[in-house]
């Protein structure tokens, strides 16, 4: 790719990101998200508010934020590094979304659909890890917290690059940070278990 592509790439990958599928689904039932809840318009929050089939869809299409640019970009570069930093350009767009005043999600499900894009394998491990400790925590939280961490330690033992081991742990580090009140209500005990039904009591 030349570097007129890869701007165009990187700013198309951006842009693709910060789409807020969470509040334009929820506004299409007549809910503000950013308002209710959690104030986040991520797939768990939307659960919550709006049930499991709102929220399974924004679970899909913010994966797809993450997927499409990175699978796009890889298939164009033939290059995983390359699909990578176009996904996680579209987790930038989504945590900080042009829409949204630069406001947006915590980033996990675009950081999961930025490794199916790049590395499904190591997404698939990622998912596994994830979907363990929610079944046996039901702290979507925590899962995504371990899973993310593994990040690391999944590209050394798959030999990834130099470059992709570093900006998992930026991925990890990033994520992490994003989800520190999860962590204060985890360490306090206040954090909110996962329910697979609509929850009338938000927070």
């Amino acid at each position: 790719m030349t570097p007129i592509e890869l701007a165009i790439a990187a700013i198309a990958s951006y842009l693709c990101g910060s789409i807020p599928f969470g509040v334009l689904i929820a506004k299409a039932k007549g809910v503000d998200i950013m308002s209710v809840g959690s104030g986040n318009p991520g797939a768990t929050n939307v659960w919550r508010t709006l049930g499991p089939a709102a929220g399974f869809t924004v679970f899909l299409t913010d994966t797809l934020k993450g997927a499409v640019p990175a699978a796009i970009v890889l298939w164009l570069s033939k290059d995983a590094s390359f699909g990578l930093v176009a996904g996680i350009l579209a987790i930038i767009g989504h945590t900080f979304s042009p829409f949204l005043k630069f406001k947006g999600g915590k980033g996990v499900a675009t950081a999961f659909g930025a490794l199916v894009g790049s590395a499904p394998i190591i997404a698939g491990i990622v998912f596994a890890i994830f979907a363990l400790i929610v079944a046996l925590t039901r702290y979507i939280s925590l899962g995504s917290i371990i899973a993310v961490i593994s990040l690391v330690g999944l590209g050394i033992a798959f030999h990834m690059p130099a470059f992709v081991i570093g900006a998992y742990a930026v991925m990890a580090v990033f994520i992490v940070y994003r989800h520190r009140e999860n962590i204060a209500r985890l360490k306090a005990g206040t954090e909110r278990k996962f329910s697979f039904k609509k929850s009338k009591d938000q927070s």
